[in-house]
């Protein structure tokens, strides 16, 4: 995100102020995605923002202020990627599929953001740890709306919804700590399988996903 003009510029107090957050939410992922959460400072963000350290403290009460702030926009900004990328799908399977695609697509655009969400927010501290959870949780209710019935002599476990999504978000996090997150989008296949079949079947997933 690029600094305001110096000088007189005309711009509102609101948009300024939107505008360093933004810039700060973008300084605070670069700077853990170089460091870790721990190592990073204060100082180190506002430098890469391009702010004072009184313009960071104007905003945030501290790092962890900052980081959590960060976490809930990016999080939200990825939810609403997902959900706008589902909403013409005619099936289930498409929409999955195509949610899917635009998370991967998004997070491998962006690798600190990625870093920042799947990776540091598991390593940030109880209030970072909650909002992964909550987060990967949120996701449950668009694989379950509108799903296949229960399949098989014995059906599904309950717990298999959470359990695919929470998959879906270890293997993102694992690929991310492997150096992989600007490749996440290739891993599509794999994922959109892993997703599909409890569901459709590994043959019907495969086919699927072939056709896309």
């Amino acid at each position: 995100m690029t600094s305001l003009p110096r000088g007189r510029h005309g711009l509102s107090r609101e948009f300024i102020a939107d505008h360093q957050r933004g810039r700060l939410f973008a300084a605070v992922g670069a700077v853990i995605d170089c460091g870790g959460y721990e190592a990073t400072t204060v100082a180190a963000v506002a430098g890469e923002a391009g702010v004072s350290k009184s313009d960071f403290y104007a905003r945030f009460a501290s790092k962890d202020d900052c980081f959590l702030a960060a976490y809930d926009a990016g999080m939200e900004r990825l939810r609403a990627q997902v959900l706008v990328a589902c909403r013409d799908s005619e099936t289930w399977a498409e929409r999955i599929c195509a949610g899917l695609a635009a998370a991967l697509t998004g997070l491998a655009a962006e690798p600190a953001q990625a870093n920042l969400l799947l990776v540091e927010g598991l390593r940030a501290g109880p209030a970072a740890y909650g909002r992964f959870q909550v987060a990967v949780e949120s996701f449950v209710p668009h694989l379950r709306d509108g799903r296949p019935g229960r399949t098989g002599a014995g059906g599904r476990p309950g717990v298999a919804d959470e359990a695919v999504v929470g998959g879906i978000a270890s293997m993102l996090s694992r690929r991310v700590l492997a150096g992989e997150a600007a490749r996440l989008d290739r891993f599509f296949p794999e994922l959109a399988e892993f997703a599909l079949s409890p569901y459709l079947g590994v043959a019907e997933a495969r086919r699927i996903i072939s056709s896309r």
